[in-house]
């Protein structure tokens, strides 16, 4: 044992000189290169007192980014999460100035630019050359991805060779199965494509009416999506909005869930929860919406950024990806808009850096926690990685742009598989999405008016000469206000001047429209007697592909183009929905029975032949309602789990997918008892966090 601590030791003394000597030849080179940028005193030094002097620069630096920059980086818990990244630059040019202050003799000068260029290249260096006298030592490898994970490795997990597995769940949000077939077939994903020929099996499942993140992940997650009709809607009886991608809401949903369930969540034994809207009862948190409206050290959840940013590498090469990946999104969309491409929808203002939050620095970030995760041997980790979701909104599904994201992804997903060789017990890794995503022109650029507008017209009300957009939005950018502290805005839409004009909310091709002035849920009846024309308009609208009202006379009816009128209790998958693809019947017998279900509930037209719909939003790649392949989600699942169904069955709706998730944590672990809602009680959201309509004024899906 004695001797081989002494190895250990040995080793690790020899990889230090030799990412020193690396080191300085590193920066002997750049003060070759960089004018403003000097090893010597003015009269000029011998090569050997160069060398020394370059040795003592890179020996501090080292020095100082391995003991001053974790403290800095914690001392910024409270910095935004963004800005943090972004000020990698400017914290190791200071550490790099204060490096040469501590030559002797004053012999190494730099100016600030100079100081970040150097350092920025001297990280990078450091950070290969360690890693590459990693690979062939499993111990030291295994010591750089704790590192990497943000972790302090001092003594073995408990768990050891002989556990029980562990499980981790990737959701690749907005990937459906179709576009995870065809970038296997075109080998955009070679780790995916791999795992399908030998170790894996693919299972799709459909999505419910809402199919968007925060109906499904809360339903995955927590057990149940009962009362969410859609990403945002409008509750009467307590005068406010939902969002699902705002924390207040998030937090208010994952209560209503665990009230209605009795237990935690899917992650209450042991669990992580990385990046995604709700918590799933884990106490590992990092990225999670549900709890980053906490403030203080309560918010453990950012403490994922600061575990990541910690290591100044990682921190130098994410804001060197993300401003490539800035750059490459403006090249993307000004070739776009050049060629004239057509669907296509603006990209310009914030979106390029939504887009590099998306792609880049969550990426990173959720990737080395589900990494740490794995290290500490948890039992259960669930990670969201929404990067092809937020590209193929504005880019098309099937888009250049989002197949270029998906191979990335592969390549994070071959990391984490090869984490899983250095873990202390084994791990089966799942892959599964949430909804797909369905492309077509948007409803306003296909007919010169948006869903707002049209409902006005239908009212007798008077409609803005210059219709307003309803600006894209997905689940990175709830994260992405968290991360950089945004207040929450309370919308953009026109301001209305009548309490009984209607509250028209968009989530994708699916529209909800409300009447807050009428504390009940309104009947035909009632709407016919008010506004004659409003159901007829919508429903012959050829944009328009049917609607959901309740009837006094006949119950929930089903409204439509020629004359459609069939009562929801007589829907069948082969009837005038058939199109809309089998479980349509079902799913919207179930979302009318949700208590805030909407007065109109309204899908856009869908073309089975193009698999194109009529987003009521700024998207060309679009899920929220029914239509194509935004219903369409999957399972990629080890043989050594047992199939999610029977042959010859399908897997309906994100409560069905939890359940086959807890099968298989169970097989795994054996039976599990899970934690009730008293554990989660520090998730109910306080009264200042009621979401309320002020002046009634409905919030675009930026939140």
């Amino acid at each position: 044992m004695v001797q081989g601590r002494w190895r250990t030791a040995g080793g690790a003394l020899l990889r230090i000189v030799v990412v020193w000597a690396v080191s300085t030849l590193t920066i002997l080179a750049l003060a070759g290169l960089l004018p403003d940028f000097q090893l010597q005193s003015d009269d000029g030094d011998s090569i050997t007192r160069t060398a020394v002097t370059a040795a003592w620069g890179a020996g501090a630096f080292g020095l100082l980014s391995a003991l001053v920059w974790p403290l800095v980086v914690r001392a910024l818990l409270l910095v935004p999460a963004l800005v943090l990244g972004l000020l990698a630059f400017f914290l190791n040019g200071s550490l790099l100035l204060v490096a040469l202050w501590l030559i002797p003799d004053g012999r190494g000068e730099a100016d600030p630019e100079n100081a970040v260029v150097v350092a920025a290249v001297m990280s990078a260096v450091a950070s290969a050359t360690s890693t590459a006298l990693a690979v062939r030592d499993d111990n030291a490898y295994r010591r750089r991805l704790y590192r990497l994970a943000g972790r302090r490795h001092s003594r073995p997990p408990a768990p050891g060779p002989g556990s029980p597995p562990g499980t981790v769940f990737l959701q690749l949000d907005g990937v459906g199965p179709r576009v995870l077939r065809d970038a296997v077939a075109d080998g955009v994903m070679p780790t995916v494509a791999a795992w399908l020929g030998s170790t894996h099996r693919l299972t799709p499942w459909r999505t419910d009416w809402s199919s968007q993140t925060g109906a499904s992940q809360l339903a995955i997650l927590h057990g149940t999506n009962h009362d969410v009709p859609a990403f945002r809607w409008y509750e009467k009886d307590a005068g406010r909005l939902m969002v699902s991608n705002r924390p207040a809401s998030a937090v208010e949903l994952q209560r209503r869930a665990i009230e209605r369930t009795g237990d935690g969540g899917l992650l209450t034994l042991d669990g992580a929860s990385r990046g995604n809207l709700f918590s799933g009862g884990a106490d590992q948190l990092a990225l999670v919406l549900s709890v980053s409206a906490r403030r203080g050290r309560s918010n453990r959840s950012r403490a994922g950024y600061v575990a990541y940013f910690r290591d100044p590498a990682n921190a130098v090469r994410t804001a060197i990806s993300f401003v490539a990946e800035v750059c490459r999104e403006i090249g993307q969309s000004t070739r776009s808009r050049l060629r004239k491409e057509t669907p296509r929808v603006g990209r310009g203002g914030l979106y390029p850096f939504i887009r590099a939050f998306a792609t880049v620095v969550e990426r990173d970030v959720v990737v080395a926690a589900v990494m740490g995760d794995m290290l500490a041997g948890r039992t259960a980790v669930y990670a969201d990685l929404v990067a092809y979701d937020e590209v193929a909104h504005h880019s098309g599904p099937r888009s250049r742009d989002a197949a270029k994201v998906l191979e990335r992804l592969d390549r994070s997903i071959a990391l984490i598989a090869k984490v899983a060789d250095h873990a202390p017990r084994p791990y089966r890794i799942v892959l599964l999405s949430d909804h797909g995503q369905s492309p077509g022109e948007t409803f306003e650029s296909a007919y010169g008016l948006t869903l707002r507008d049209l409902v006005r017209a239908g009212c007798g009300l008077p409609v803005p000469r210059r219709a307003q957009h309803t600006p894209s939005g997905a689940e990175a950018r709830g994260a992405l206000r968290s991360a950089v502290h945004l207040p929450v805005e309370e919308g953009r839409e026109e301001r209305m001047s009548r309490p009984s004009d209607p509250i028209v909310l968009a989530s994708g091709n699916l529209g909800l429209i409300s009447f807050p002035d009428v504390p009940h849920r309104m009947s035909r009846e009632e709407i016919e007697r008010r506004h004659p024309a409003l159901l007829r308009t919508l429903a012959n609208h050829p944009g328009i592909g049917f609607l959901l009202v309740r009837s006094e006379e006949h119950g929930s009816v089903v409204l439509g183009p020629a004359g459609l009128d069939v009562p929801v209790d007589d829907l069948t998958d082969d009837g005038p929905l058939a199109p809309y693809g089998p479980g349509t019947a079902d799913a919207v017998r179930r979302t009318d029975s949700f208590p805030h279900v909407a007065d109109i509930m309204v899908n856009s037209m869908y073309d089975p032949e193009t698999g194109t719909v009529h987003a009521f939003e700024e998207q060309i790649g679009s899920h929220g309602g029914l239509g194509g392949e935004q219903s369409e989600a999957f399972l990629l699942s080890p043989h050594a789990l047992s199939a999610p169904v029977a042959d010859g069955s399908r897997l309906m709706g994100a409560e069905a997918v939890h359940r086959v998730l807890r099968r298989w944590l169970r097989e795994a672990l054996g039976p599990q008892v899970p934690l009730g809602p008293v554990q989660e009680s520090r998730s109910r959201p306080q009264p200042e966090e009621a979401f309320p309509v002020a002046d009634r004024v409905a919030p675009d899906k930026h939140g």
